[in-house]
């Protein structure tokens, strides 16, 4: 099986699986972002070399406190509360596991940590929070399933415009692949995307989607540069092998974990 097969089937089996769990329940939505975040944070600590248990602690503490009260189906104060107590714990961590760590290495290994906290653990800790963002505070599968399909719409006419018609280069020292033309051209399809989805998920209104297509087209760049400014640094072409043809789970997701942030703020705005 060459590349480009790896790509298609493995691709396929990815945004299945990921798609099943969104829609069958809560509880396989929460496990599968859960795991996501365990597997990407190990991918993003061997990038920047990061040797420590800290960040998964961390992690499993930031992720089930944000998101107990929403399993057990009780929504109103998770944020506000649990969350705040998942936050202070994670900033204790983070200063306890500095007693572990040699001396010279003590500012380094606690940047390190912080860094794979707010990459990491934070977006996914919010990507978990936003289908119960709306006045009911119930799980709307379809608002995290339509920012997904943003996001595959995206960068697939990106690497398709980009390839067949790109000349300028976006940022050519990161990522000298990626042109002006493959991100205007994503851009375009996935505000095309974002007006098709207002028609099937009226959930949220057609400006709420265009809204999402914009912060996807437009985030999800900058998620992508950033993570191969990392890789770029630490010499590696993707971050794991785990997905034949496509890399790591990392290098599927960079886009989703920047753009998350953004989303989420803007639909408690709006609720």
């Amino acid at each position: 099986m060459n590349n480009f097969s790896k790509r298609i089937v493995f691709g396929a089996i990815y945004v299945s699986i990921l798609t099943f769990a969104i829609l069958f329940s809560k509880i396989t939505f929460i496990s599968i972002f859960f795991l996501l975040m365990l597997i990407t944070l190990y991918e993003f600590n061997n990038i920047i070399q990061l040797k420590s248990l800290f960040p998964y602690l961390i992690g499993i503490l930031l992720f089930v406190f944000a998101n107990a009260l929403n399993v057990k189906g009780i929504h109103s104060r998770s944020l506000s509360e649990y969350a705040g107590i998942a936050v202070f714990l994670s900033f204790f961590g983070a200063f306890i596991s500095i007693l572990f760590t040699k001396k010279e290495k003590v500012i380094s290994h606690l940047g390190k940590i912080f860094l794979s906290v707010i990459y990491i653990t934070v977006p996914f800790t919010l990507i978990a929070q936003i289908p119960f963002i709306n006045n009911e505070f119930k799980f709307v599968n379809t608002t995290i399933l339509g920012v997904f399909i943003l996001v595959w719409i995206n960068d697939s006419f990106a690497y398709l415009v980009g390839k067949n018609f790109g000349k300028r280069k976006l940022l050519k020292r990161i990522s000298p692949n990626k042109t002006v033309e493959g991100f205007l051209g994503g851009m375009l399809f996935t505000f095309v995307a974002g007006y098709l989805l207002s028609l099937f998920f009226t959930k949220l209104s057609v400006t709420n989607w265009l809204v999402f297509a914009a912060i996807v087209s437009t985030f999800g760049v900058l998620g992508d540069l950033i993570e191969s400014m990392f890789k770029r640094q630490a010499g590696v072409k993707d971050s794991s092998n785990l997905i034949p043809g496509h890399g790591g789970f990392l290098d599927r997701l960079d886009s989703i974990i920047f753009a998350t942030p953004f989303i989420f703020i803007y639909l408690l705005i709006i609720s």
